[in-house]
This record gives structure tokens, C-alpha cells and sequence, in this order.
């Protein structure tokens, strides 16, 4: 699968870990940035994975901040956005299933790597539900 990823300058290192997931499990990788620890603004790499997901040159995207919270609520100004910010495997499931998500936020400084390995890999091997679930998807435009 083809996968954007991008973080600020709180989500840098923990980006790094998820690469490395990525890369074990096969994915093809698009790593849009940061690519250090120097501060940048989070929307601007929001941006830059949401576009390559809605112009299909991903099927999905990842984004790393802080909390999750900046980079969730920028990535959700995009219309065929459908970003959710997960701290654990059953939101992780649930943003799949009931919601077809497309781009995955988590915060560094809130999810140890473990555990945001986890909800990677829930997120990914969870199929969107559809039926009931993409009725209502349906009605956010």
C-alpha cells in the first residue's frame, strides 16, 4: 500500500519508529517531512499528506504531532478528508470500520512507541465496515 507520512518537529521521532514499521511490513513509503527536529508548522505537512491521499498518489496518509490534536483538526479542512486521531487499538479499529478513515493522527508526546506501533498496525488491517457506516460517511458533505 502506498503510504504519505509526515510530522512536525514533536512528532519527529516518533515518525522515525513508524517508518521503520512501514518499511518492515512492505508499505511504499512517501515521507513528505519534517526531517529533523527544528520547528516547523504543523499545517503545512497536514497539507502536504492530505493532498497527496486526496490526488490518489497515496491510499493513505499518517500524521505525527505532539498530541495528534493540531495535525487531526488541519488534515479534517480537506472535503474527502477523514482524519482520525487514535491513542489506542480500538479507536485505531473503529476509525477504519465505522468511519473509513484515510489519514491517521497520533501524538508523540502521548503514545509511547509500542503502542503506536499498535495502532498502526489495527489501522491498517482494518477494513472500512460500509453499509449503515457509509450512509452516514455520506452525509458529511
Amino acid at each position: 500500500m502506498k503510504i504519505a507520512i509526515g510530522s512536525d518537529h514533536g512528532g519527529f521521532a516518533l515518525k522515525k519508529g513508524i517508518l521503520a514499521l512501514l518499511q518492515v511490513l512492505g508499505h511504499d513509503i512517501e515521507d513528505v517531512g519534517c526531517f529533523d527536529i527544528e520547528s516547523v508548522d504543523y499545517p503545512q505537512l497536514a497539507d502536504a499528506v492530505c493532498k497527496k491521499v486526496i490526488k490518489g498518489k497515496a491510499e493513505k496518509g499518517i500524521l505525527i504531532c505532539g498530541t495528534g490534536i493540531g495535525m487531526s483538526m488541519a488534515a479534517n479542512k480537506h472535503d474527502t478528508i477523514r482524519a482520525a486521531l487514535c491513542s489506542e487499538q480500538y479507536t485505531a479499529r473503529m476509525s477504519r470500520e465505522h468511519n473509513d478513515a484515510n489519514v491517521l493522527c497520533m501524538g508523540e508526546r502521548v503514545t509511547g512507541p509500542g503502542i503506536a506501533e499498535e495502532i498502526v498496525r489495527t489501522w491498517l488491517s482494518t477494513d472500512f465496515g460500509g453499509g449503515r457506516h457509509l450512509r452516514r460517511i455520506e452525509l458529511f458533505s
